[in-house]
């Protein structure tokens, strides 16, 4: 089974992703330029949401990270100097080059594989002392590598599982080192895209010193924000035979991990210049569909950049935008055993959603419980 959640949200003034100049993100779609919203920094609004928001406990949850010996060390509850080396002599049986006390790239594992990997190296002193390198040798990765014995080296790898943390088992991982402990996504997230053409606009700034002489005049700096407003398409899936998988086939926290993945979705909103600009703009269109099979994202309905008028708004089009292709796609492509739900913000007058196998319901509250509760009858 699928569960797929499709969002409308119009966000006031912002730069709430920002590429590398500084400017917020976009594309082009249809012939024309877009406001984005890249899918990494959503996501990572959502792993933010599950623990912020304690929508999964943190033992279910993953970390990303270089500084994995800090942490280890910090865990093991043995003086620095001593643990330091034998930590680093465990995650290179592993696979993994520790540098600067920090690993060659971020490694995303789950609480309980980081508590396992404490208590093995604990264990295991004696034999990980033995793989330490003497003092001014230096060793190859392969060296380091092989200088802890094959069958510990196993039992290390062994605790790379998942180790069941819900945002690891939804958005996967990629270890280089290690391929055979990649863990594939169970979610995909689009980039968000605006659903009409958009301009970059500039903020030009002057602040001024508090403690500047009366008498002195003029701004003690000078400086410019690109920004600008835009009404998001944002599509995302979730396949739950996969999470299931993912999750050693422990069904309860399947569920509460879709459950989780729908809230955070829905309430989560990127962080950038948020201090400054303050676009806490919720959704003004959720809609939420379980079926057998088949994905459908809805974000060619924008190829023709939708435009505010005279009996609609831009949200109000949008959303009416969307509905004409849900309809087009329901008229050409059999759904079978598709089910969904949606809300929206006022009375948009719609056609297409209102139609079986849709049902239009008043809260956010509600469309969750009814596409949890359709993957737990499943």
């Amino acid at each position: 089974m699928f569960v797929e959640l499709h969002l409308l949200q119009n966000f006031a003034p912002s730069n709430l992703n920002r590429d590398d100049t500084g400017a917020p993100k976009d594309c082009e779609f249809g012939g024309y330029r877009r406001a984005r919203i890249s899918s990494q920094c959503i996501k990572r609004a959502v792993r933010a949401l599950f623990g912020n928001e304690r929508l999964l406990p943190n033992e279910r949850l993953a970390v990303r990270t270089k500084r994995l010996t800090d942490e280890l060390v910090g865990r093991i509850g043995k003086p620095e100097e001593d643990a330091r080396p034998i930590i680093e002599a465990a995650l290179a049986g592993m696979g993994f080059h520790v540098a600067d006390d920090r690993t060659q790239y971020l490694l995303f594992l789950g609480e309980e594989e980081i508590a396992r990997l404490g208590e093995l190296c604990r264990k295991h002193w004696k034999e990980l002392a033995g793989a330490v390198p003497s003092d001014g040798e230096t060793r190859s990765k392969k060296a380091r590598e092989q200088a802890v014995p094959a069958e510990l080296r196993e039992a290390f790898r062994a605790v790379l599982d998942g180790g069941r943390a819900a945002d690891l088992a939804l958005f996967g991982r990629m270890l280089a080192d290690l391929p055979v402990k990649n863990v594939d996504a169970a979610a995909q997230v689009a980039h968000a895209i605006s659903t009409h053409r958009v301009a970059v606009e500039f903020d030009f700034y002057t602040a001024v010193d508090d403690l500047r002489p009366e008498e002195a005049t003029g701004a003690d700096m000078l400086g410019t924000v690109e920004f600008n407003s835009a009404c998001f398409y944002r599509y995302a899936n979730v396949d739950v035979g996969q999470l299931l998988h993912n999750l050693q086939h422990d069904s309860e926290l399947a569920h509460r991990t879709v459950r989780a993945f729908l809230r955070g979705s829905v309430e989560a909103i990127p962080s950038g210049k948020q201090h400054s600009m303050a676009a806490q703009n919720p959704p003004s269109l959720v809609l939420a569909v379980t079926r057998p099979s088949g994905l459908w994202s809805l974000a060619n309905a924008f190829l023709d950049p939708v435009r505010p008028s005279a009996d609609g708004d831009l949200v109000t089009n949008s959303i009416r935008a969307l509905d004409r292709h849900w309809g087009e796609l329901r008229t050409m492509y059999r759904a079978d055993g598709l089910k969904g739900w949606w809300c929206a913000l006022g009375d948009p007058h719609v056609e297409h959603l209102d139609q079986d196998p849709l049902e239009h319901i008043d809260s956010v509250d509600k469309l969750i419980d009814h596409a949890v509760g359709e993957v737990a009858a499943a």
